[in-house]
């Protein structure tokens, strides 16, 4: 089904061509249509499959269709998202998608001045991209007039919910017209998102697309089992392959973050760096140089893994694995986005299988082992950034083409089957902190 039948706007659809895509995903060509008839929706899709374009591309025609010459320009779509990265993704889109139309939109999150925020509010746009304090904050004092919306998406619901938001989204949609169109996006159609559908929604059409446990079909899993001093050797060896050249790396601490990247980029690998310590201008800036490929890695926290939508990742690399199989189904389908392919690696200490066993049952299939060829696992880790000698033992005079005998051990004293009461504080910090 190409997209030229799904009853979109020709300006709409040049700028799609313009993109590169020629077929819509799954989930847009089920939602676009029930979008354009009026129907409320919710739309269940994996991460990865296209959501933004399908709800992003059917409001455009309305909005586009429902603009008259000369008329006074005023709020009319409302997109609200848990992350200033999402919502900053959200509206490249809307620019990307929209820029053969007459319609202006703007971001309102909080991190940056909101001078810029305000004063594109009073000039006047047809759509605001929203995250839920500073949009709370506007309108608490005036500042944003949704008196003539027309249209609100909550994307991402699911991460809203986790995230505290669902008293902020109830303020908001309370300060609304009542009579709206109102699309909800999730990964999972769980319990908790049922019950917000039947508050903010009004008989909606469902769209669901697979299941939340899959992660997309397109991203080849592997795991490399590794002691933990040697994961960033590991590391910095796989990099040696070209083939690695736009790659998103994991790192559970903030300052583990930063510490990886300031190994990698002693190492001559051009590397950027986000995290929730970052500021809003340094997370962009990252983005940005990502995207551009000024940079080949960007190192961060799971405030990354649902605020990212690049669809040329190559690869992405659990550098500490996931605490739990949600963030990991999140963190790999950073790749294999937009029917391309991708791979998904995942390094695993003997402290991580009972959590590696979790994942599998969760996605109800084994992620395959393999050893890095050439690889020398004996060997001690690299010097940290900063410092003037090895970590641990003798630093190897080279990390390439040395092979080892001796498999790594999976079994143990190590090896636990589930979290002790340490690991699982461990874990509440670390949450925490993220």
């Amino acid at each position: 089904m190409p997209f030229r039948s799904l009853g979109l706007d020709p300006n709409i659809l040049k700028a799609v061509q313009e993109a590169g895509y020629t077929e819509p995903t799954p989930i847009q060509a089920a939602a676009i249509p029930q979008i354009l008839a009026g129907h409320d929706l919710i739309g269940i899709a994996q991460t990865g499959t296209g959501k933004t374009a399908a709800f992003v591309l059917p409001i455009l025609t309305k909005l586009a269709a429902g603009r008259g010459a000369g008329s006074r320009r005023f709020i009319r779509a409302l997109i609200v998202a848990p992350t200033r990265e999402l919502a900053a993704q959200i509206e490249e889109n809307v620019r990307g998608y929209g820029r053969h139309l007459p319609l202006r939109a703007a971001t309102v999150f909080g991190g940056v001045s909101e001078r810029p925020q305000t004063e594109a509010l009073r000039s006047g746009v047809d759509l605001v991209v929203a995250t839920p304090g500073r949009l709370l904050d506007l309108m608490g004092r005036r500042l944003a007039d949704f008196s003539g919306l027309n249209f609100l998406v909550l994307d991402e619901a699911e991460r809203m919910l986790d995230m505290g938001f669902l008293p902020d989204i109830r303020r908001i949609v309370r300060s609304l017209p009542q009579k709206r169109q109102t699309l909800l996006f999730s990964a999972t159609l769980s319990r908790e998102i049922e019950g917000i559908t039947h508050e903010f929604l009004r008989a909606p059409k469902t769209v669901q697309i697979g299941r939340r446990s899959n992660p997309a079909e397109t991203v080849t899993q592997l795991v490399y089992e590794v002691p933990k001093h040697l994961k960033a050797a590991l590391l910095l060896h796989l990099l040696r392959d070209p083939g690695l050249n736009m790659v998103l790396v994991f790192s559970r601490m903030k300052h583990g973050a930063d510490r990886l990247s300031r190994q990698l980029e002693s190492k001559g690998v051009q590397t950027a760096t986000l995290h929730s310590n970052r500021s809003q201008n340094q997370r962009l800036r990252a983005l940005k140089d990502f995207k551009s490929g000024a940079v080949r890695v960007l190192v961060a926290t799971d405030i990354a893994a649902r605020g990212i939508d690049v669809d040329d990742i190559s690869h992405v690399v659990n550098y500490d694995f996931p605490m739990h199989p949600e963030d990991y189904v999140h963190r790999i389908g950073r790749t294999g986005r937009a029917h391309a392919v991708g791979d998904a690696i995942s390094f695993v200490t003997p402290e991580d299988h009972s959590v590696l066993r979790s994942v599998e049952r969760f996605i109800g299939r084994g992620i395959v082992r393999k050893r890095a060829e050439g690889f020398n696992y004996s060997a001690a880790a690299i010097p940290s950034a900063g410092t003037g000698g090895p970590t641990r033992g003798p630093r190897p005079d080279n990390l390439q083409r040395q092979s080892s005998t001796n498999p790594l051990r999976t079994n143990g004293p190590d090896r636990r089957a589930g979290f002790s009461t340490g690991q699982q504080r461990h874990r509440n910090q670390w949450r925490r902190r993220r």
